[in-house]
């Protein structure tokens, strides 16, 4: 069961960080008067809680099993899902959404 664990990693960090981002954006816009109600605060808090996702991962990389065979590999590329889904779908929210 340990190696279910090790691939699901990627994943359940991508799936954190995507709520706490989008939660941090809920929060920031629900007093919004307009499109331009994203301060630079605001925007540095949502980039700064999307980088520390991203930094989250290397940590994470450290634990992961070396060597070539199948679950190494396969937690190897559950992390790389859980890092790309990271870096392109929170992207958008981080850098370019207004309220």
């Amino acid at each position: 069961m340990k190696w279910l664990g090790l691939i699901l990693a990627g994943p359940t960090l991508w799936a954190i960080t995507f709520v706490t981002v989008y939660a941090l954006h809920g929060y920031v816009c629900a007093d919004a008067t307009g499109p331009q109600a994203l301060g630079a605060g605001a925007r540095a808090a949502l980039v700064g809680a999307w980088i520390t996702g991203l930094a989250a991962f290397w940590p994470l990389s450290r634990t992961m099993p070396n060597g070539s065979d199948l679950s190494a590999r396969i937690a190897h590329a559950g992390l790389w899902i859980g890092l790309v889904a990271t870096a392109f779908t929170l992207f958008p929210v981080a850098f370019v959404t207004s309220c």
